[in-house]
């Protein structure tokens, strides 16, 4: 785009082109004369204008008829003109002419400068037109280029989603089938312990005693293990949506969890929820008993927990909030937490089997909806979870 820009003169009189060539001989651009207007419009199919001088009076094609012709082909309808002409000075005809296009009109005889000026000036704003037709043409191309990128990424992404996918069903049906089959020699190595511990107990000694003790936590932990898989893979199996009062629900929840609300001295909060929700009810209970058991387990050792729940209509969901003042969770575990089996704390500080907060994610999943925490360090955390109404 460094080519001289090309100005079209038309004029029927040699000595009209020679004077404006004179007067734009210094100018840094390249004069295209033509001495009629079927010669002008020949010109405009083999060369880019930057701008075009016209004189009105011409024989067979004025400089008006003209300017109405170029206006109409898409190559030369947005050409600004300059017309020349000693005649037609009035209003009415200069009025005529902007009404054609022109952007400028000089009368006969002109002053030098004012046609230098004037050229000048199309010229500067033809060549920052093209500078910002290159830069957009170049932003379209880094567009493109950007957006084939997302394209490639989402392409990537669905597919991880898939494979992930099919581990996801793995995952439950490996925890399906590890949970039956671990239940059975558990409750054996529960028996033999509950058996040593009536029967032999005061006659061992205290690291016997310890032993002993060790194997019965360890039974214990893996009796809530095994009942959180079992759980987590009978999520959404072969069950219906009912309607149900989120208010009950939770009722019946607070009920299950009143020994720990009050082990705890715990204040809960609850602001009138859904009184019909078309729901998986048995899921549902499960969300809201993980969720306020969190809130009691990471509670701040100083203060008593207070935990608000809440819920709010947002146009075909429920979005559904459960506050609470604990510990808090950092920004950077945000996504880790919902990561079944993922724990952010040594079993020896918080009890649990990291399935707490997955098994919520597949529920808001299961009822179309989602799951995140806003939470600060220290400064206590909400989750929130959407419920699709249908």
């Amino acid at each position: 785009m460094n080519a001289k820009p090309k100005i079209l003169v038309v004029d029927d009189r040699y000595e009209n082109l020679l004077a404006i060539r004179t007067v734009l001989r210094d100018l840094d651009l390249e004069l295209i004369e033509a001495k009629s207007g079927n010669d002008a419009l020949k010109a405009t199919l083999h060369n880019e204008f930057a701008l075009a001088l016209l004189d009105i009076q011409m024989p067979e094609m004025d400089g008006y008829e003209l300017a109405s012709i170029l206006r109409e082909e898409e190559k030369t309808a947005r050409l600004p003109f300059i017309f020349i002409s000693a005649v037609y000075t009035d209003n009415l005809n200069v009025f005529k002419g902007y009404e054609k296009g022109a952007f400028s009109f000089i009368t006969k005889p002109f002053q030098p400068e004012i046609l230098i000026n004037k050229v000048k000036f199309f010229i500067e704003k033809h060549q920052q037109e093209i500078a910002l037709y290159e830069l957009n043409k170049k932003l379209e191309i880094r567009v493109q280029e950007r957006t084939q990128e997302l394209e490639n990424a989402n392409s990537d992404l669905e597919h991880m989603l898939h494979m992930m996918k099919g581990k996801n069903e793995e995952l439950e049906q490996f925890a399906y089938i590890a949970s039956h089959d671990l239940q059975e020699p558990l409750r054996t190595t529960s028996s033999y312990v509950a058996l040593l511990e009536k029967e032999i107990k005061s006659k061992l000694d205290e690291r016997s005693e310890l032993y002993l003790q060790h194997i019965t936590k360890s039974s214990e932990r893996m009796r809530t293990l095994i009942t959180g898989l079992l759980e987590y893979s009978r999520i959404g199996k072969e069950k219906e949506k009912e309607a149900v009062d989120c208010n009950q629900i939770l009722s019946e929840v607070r009920t299950d969890l009143d020994t720990l609300i009050k082990e705890n001295n715990a204040t809960i909060f609850v602001h009138p929820l859904p009184k019909k929700l078309n729901a998986y009810p048995v899921e549902l209970r499960q969300l809201f008993q993980n969720l306020i058991a969190n809130a009691l387990k990471f509670r701040r050792k100083e203060i008593n927990p207070i935990i608000e729940i809440d819920a709010v209509e947002e146009n075909h969901l429920w979005k559904f909030s459960v506050k609470d003042n604990g510990i808090g969770i950092e920004e950077k575990f945000f996504n880790r937490i919902f990561i079944i089996f993922q724990r952010l704390h040594a079993r020896k500080d918080y009890i649990g089997n990291g399935i707490g907060l997955a098994h919520c994610k597949k529920i808001a999943e299961l009822h179309k909806g989602t799951i995140w925490v806003e939470s600060t360090l220290n400064g206590g955390s909400t989750f929130f979870i959407t419920i699709s109404k249908n």
